[in-house]
């Protein structure tokens, strides 16, 4: 069904608009265009404001020591929103031109996960990368075709993983002292014939949003991987979506240029569930 309520934002439209992240000191989210080198943000008071970043950025979370952490074309840096800086906190795949870094998300330790995948997506040439806090790199998971959502259990036992061209999502065990992944398996297969999954979030209740690419929809899965609910999106490329406003009751859904008439748009909604905070990367 199409959600009561689902509106369009008024700020530009993305060619790809990925990332959303909810902000809660700000009151703001935070997104990105990838192709654009943006990074957005609107404030509780409709304020719009953009940095350019001189390179694609995937992914956007907190950084507990203020302003936010990004994971962009070579690697892991630090934005500082006020001066509209940025710094290199770690490099990436800087030996691999044609791979950039795409989706990610942060632990409650504020171990920050993103993963590469290759501009041109050939299969298997990207890998999912751990970022400590104390800014050491692992690579903990090889052959990713297009490294996407990620996200965790209530109780963190478990690590949610897309990998888009697999046409599933995954679930790993999750080792909540090291970060360590392990035990793979199909936790919701998804999407197929031009419909691949792309995004997630967790909610409150421990279900798992998925933004469907080609299918025009978000889909909602219970902790058991059963389907519980879809939501229809006037856009057929459906990227990611995150919990956000005061009490995180607002659901934000970005979009990427394509067929549907929001094509590229930033939408917003109340889907009658609530969200968790962003964890912030703790580095």
């Amino acid at each position: 069904m199409v959600s009561p309520g689902l509106a369009e934002l008024p700020v530009p439209r993305a060619g790809l608009g990925e990332g959303p992240c909810w902000e809660p000191d700000e009151g703001a989210l935070y997104w990105t265009d990838i192709p654009a080198h943006q990074v957005h943000r609107l404030a509780a008071d409709g304020t719009h404001t953009a940095w350019d970043t001189g390179q694609p950025v995937g992914a956007i979370v907190p950084r507990a020591g203020g302003g936010m952490a990004l994971a962009a074309k070579d690697g892991f840096w630090a934005l500082d929103p006020g001066r509209g800086q940025l710094a290199l906190l770690a490099h990436v795949e800087a030996d691999v031109p044609d791979n950039r870094m795409n989706d990610g998300a942060c632990d409650r330790a504020g171990r920050f996960f993103a993963g590469t995948m290759a501009e041109d997506e050939s299969p298997g040439a990207g890998t999912l990368y751990r970022f400590d806090p104390d800014h050491g790199v692992t690579a903990v998971l090889h052959d990713v075709s297009i490294s996407n959502g990620i996200g965790w259990s209530l109780d963190e036992s478990r690590m949610y993983y897309v990998d888009s061209l697999t046409h599933s999502v995954d679930v790993f065990d999750y080792d909540t002292t090291s970060g360590a992944i392990g035990n793979r398996r199909v936790f919701a297969a998804v999407g197929g014939d031009g419909v691949a999954p792309d995004g997630l979030a967790v909610d409150a209740d421990g279900c798992v949003w998925v933004a469907l690419w080609g299918g025009s929809a978000l889909v909602r899965y219970g902790p058991d991987g059963r389907l519980r609910q879809t939501l229809e999106i006037p856009a057929a490329n459906v990227t990611c979506c995150a919990f956000g406003g005061a009490d995180l009751a607002t659901l934000y859904i970005t979009t990427a240029a394509g067929p549907g008439a929001g094509g590229g748009a930033l939408f917003s909604c109340r889907p009658g569930a609530a969200g968790l905070p962003a964890n912030p990367f703790r580095g």
